[in-house]
């Protein structure tokens, strides 16, 4: 992806520098640098971008360097504008099927094998999405890991009479990467800790 990312870039009107003369960086790491990572930049007053997942156990540690340091800090379970939209759908889909109990909900989800995290990050947050309508309902969530698969997340709801699925399929990994540059233009010159989920819908200064 940091590789992806640094491709795109220019493109996207961006210049690759170092850290230390960035105004904003972009963390595609593992989840157990994320939390270094982010007081290195901080320490630097770089605002970041936080696209790896499997680290909102320590949401909060990193939710306080950002607002002691006063930098700004954009995250994502997926950087995806497609999955953002499928994140809406799925939420309102949920609201109208939770009234009908007999629907039973479920995720499944893909990835390539050098995926780190099982479920996924973006799994996690379809499945929080869910949760918002059911409450303490159990929801099954099922991974797969194979080949090179750049991800693809199902969800579902089964009941006797039919069932529904709702599924977005990663065609490759450069909607991620537009995703994150889109992200490092909307972090530039703000204050802050955002989810990228929320600030999508706010157009870039």
């Amino acid at each position: 992806m940091g590789r992806l990312v640094e491709e795109l870039a220019p493109g996207q009107g961006h210049e690759i520098v170092s850290l230390e003369k960035a105004e904003v960086a972009v963390d595609f790491t593992v989840p157990h640098a994320v939390v270094d990572n982010v007081r290195k930049a901080a320490g630097l007053g770089v605002n970041l971008v936080v696209g790896t997942t499997g680290w909102s156990g320590r949401l909060e540690e990193v939710r306080a360097i950002v607002n002691q340091t006063g930098i700004g800090l954009i995250y994502g379970a997926n950087f995806s504008i497609g999955m953002n939209l499928f994140f809406r759908i799925i939420r309102q889909a949920a609201e109208g099927i939770a009234r009908h109990p007999e629907f039973d909900p479920w995720i499944w989800e893909m990835h390539h094998t050098a995926k780190k995290d099982a479920p996924s990050g973006t799994a996690l947050k379809l499945g929080a999405l869910l949760k918002e309508a059911y409450g303490d309902r159990a929801i099954s969530i099922a991974s797969n890991r194979a080949g090179q698969v750049p991800g693809t997340h199902t969800v579902g709801w089964d009941a006797e009479g039919d069932s529904l699925t709702f599924t977005h399929t990663a065609r490759s990994r450069k909607g991620f990467a537009l995703g994150a540059l889109w992200a490092a233009q909307w972090i530039h010159g703000r204050k802050g800790f955002y989810e990228f989920s929320e600030a999508l819908w706010e157009a870039p200064r």
